[in-house]
């Protein structure tokens, strides 16, 4: 546990030697959503992953919170681990968080992996996550998650691997109820898509063909910011990419650190 102020701790897991690479987790989720795919990543590297303030084992930090705030916490921890320069892969919320990182630090970031991310998002897009969000603070986890299930998950997914859902469902759950809200209303008010013409990193961009929340759509006009970056769209997918996929993903993110972040 990093002890960074008063009210912030968190917690992290620093493994492996080499290269050292930074996971960013999703709004709701934890440092453990990065299990599937660190499996499936070559081990030749240090992997360093956190459970973002509010989340997890971190302290239950009240809000509310900024971008800035999330991507604070971030580089405070390199800096808490000798670790100057670094690969950074985010998921969602954590994609937006390894923009900030990009779009203020850029000195300290190798390279840059955005899964299922946002940037860019149309007036009646705003609308709907700003709903979700309400959603949210007014009625609890619990509805949120029903309702996500649709989003996140191909239907064959939902059908097959139940206990994956559950286990998701209650990882959310054990969230606390204005921590979560804090978190979100960060996901659901931060865009960052004039700005991301500015960032130089080497990068990689991913998301779900069918992915509602953080759509193609999106995911192409970051590409299109982004001078040279790559652009995967996976077929058939949503939004929960790293628990439905983690093979496909980690097959992406595999050469792509080996070429720009030497291991």
């Amino acid at each position: 546990m990093y002890e960074l102020s008063g009210s912030v701790a968190l917690n992290y897991r620093d493994e492996g030697e080499g290269a050292p690479v930074l996971f960013v987790h999703g709004v709701g989720a934890d440092l453990e959503s990065w299990d599937g795919v660190l499996r499936n990543l070559c081990p030749g590297r240090r992997y360093l992953r956190y459970d973002q303030r509010g989340h997890g084992q971190s302290r239950r930090t009240p809000g509310p919170y900024t971008l800035q705030d999330l991507s604070g916490d971030a580089v405070a921890l390199l800096d808490h681990l000798g670790v100057e320069c670094v690969s950074v892969v985010g998921f969602s919320l954590g994609g937006l968080v390894a923009q900030a990182i990009a779009l203020d630090h850029p000195e300290r970031v190798q390279c840059l992996t955005l899964i299922s991310t946002v940037a860019g998002r149309t007036p009646q897009e705003q609308i709907r996550v700003n709903e979700r969000a309400e959603t949210l603070a007014r009625e609890g986890a619990t509805r949120h998650l029903a309702n996500a299930v649709d989003r996140w998950f191909t239907p064959e997914f939902v059908v097959a691997h139940p206990e994956v859902l559950e286990a998701r469902r209650q990882k959310s759950l054990q969230n606390d109820p204005e921590c979560y809200v804090a978190a979100y209303r960060v996901l659901a008010g931060s865009d960052l898509g004039d700005h991301l013409y500015r960032v130089t990193a080497p990068t990689l961009i991913m998301t779900g063909e069918n992915d509602i929340g953080s759509n193609p759509r999106m995911s192409e006009f970051i590409h299109s910011q982004i001078a040279g970056s790559q652009l995967h769209i996976l077929p058939r997918l949503k939004h929960s990419v790293l628990l439905e996929a983690p093979e496909q993903i980690a097959a992406l993110i595999d050469p792509f650190l080996a070429e720009h972040c030497g291991a």
